[in-house]
């Protein structure tokens, strides 16, 4: 517990007061969570059972889809119960723990989504090596590498938020905790936990993703020399990557990577990347590669002539 704290708990005002409009956020959100579970767990399962899948880049795609299951359930099941009651109070303690997971697995997403693009990098621009730079050993220490990286950077989160003194109040209006409500509530000068915050997550955000976007741009160049089947396969991969980066890192951008204050949109563009990216992966990357479609459905051929 901190020093010179006076809270202990915390209350979450959610997306809405409205009792109304709290019964459709817990069907909707109730909703989106499962179809989220379902979709990731399926990628999950697939990959695991399949050995048409063994290539680095379903190696990647296994650990995008856990930590797009992880990162939903830091925050989809306690705002989905919380639509449900009239007073959201969260001990302190719960709330750093949120702050926390929120930061490592969301973290972990954008690292795991920087080797994506460097595994089609190697494959696409450099065919003859790609064996050798991305075996499976290289890819697991990079996947750890990625991890203890997730776990550093959630760590600062945490030192930086107990750091603050906490004298009250203690209403956050959000319907999550993160460092930059927690910031309204320090009865001190919080400006250089704000640089601090911009310095670590904007600096993650805007720095991965203008590499990113960097690294994409050499790649569909490069595939000018490709033939026209591989071209089409190679920019069917890419294009599903480019809309996951752009519909996680725009809303995280936007958040992270600006002075403390808050804007009435901030809540509905969390549910962006909080929510409707892990919801959306399973889709981008099922719908739009017939390798994972079609190990999918021999996994399900044969759980239905198992059952026979």
């Amino acid at each position: 517990m901190l020093l010179h704290n006076n809270v202990t708990e915390l209350i979450l005002l959610g997306l809405t007061q409205d009792p109304a409009k709290k019964k459709i956020i817990f069907v909707l959100f109730l909703f989106f969570y499962l179809c989220t579970l379902v979709g990731n767990l399926l990628i999950i399962i697939t990959i695991k059972t399949s050995q048409t899948l063994g290539s680095p880049m379903y190696f990647f795609l296994f650990y995008l889809s856990l930590s797009d299951t992880c990162f939903s359930t830091s925050i989809a099941p306690r705002m989905i119960v919380d639509a449900l009651l009239k007073n959201n109070t969260i001990s302190f303690n719960e709330c750093l723990f949120q702050v926390f997971s929120l930061h490592f697995f969301g973290c972990l997403e954008i690292f795991i989504l920087v080797l994506m693009a460097a595994d089609r990098y190697v494959a696409i621009c450099k065919p003859l090596h790609y064996t050798t730079i991305m075996s499976r050993r290289v890819c697991s220490i990079l996947v750890t590498v990625a991890w203890v990286g997730s776990c550093v950077h959630s760590s600062v989160q945490i030192i930086l938020a107990l750091s603050l003194p906490f004298c009250g109040p203690n209403v956050i209006d959000h319907y999550l905790c993160d460092l930059q409500p927690l910031l309204k509530l320090a009865c001190a000068d919080t400006y250089v936990i704000n640089l601090l915050l911009v310095s670590n997550s904007g600096a993650i955000c805007t720095v991965s993703f203008v590499m990113l976007m960097f690294s994409y741009v050499i790649i569909l160049h490069s595939l000018r020399n490709h033939s026209a089947e591989g071209r089409r396969k190679a920019l069917s991969t890419c294009i599903s990557h480019i809309i996951v980066v752009i519909l996680f890192f725009g809303p995280c951008i936007f958040i992270y990577t600006r002075p403390a204050t808050t804007f009435p949109m901030d809540k509905m563009i969390a549910v962006f990347y909080t929510i409707g990216t892990p919801l959306f992966n399973p889709l981008i990357y099922t719908l739009r590669n017939a390798e994972v479609k079609n190990a999918m459905r021999k996994l399900w051929s044969k759980k239905v002539i198992s059952e026979y």
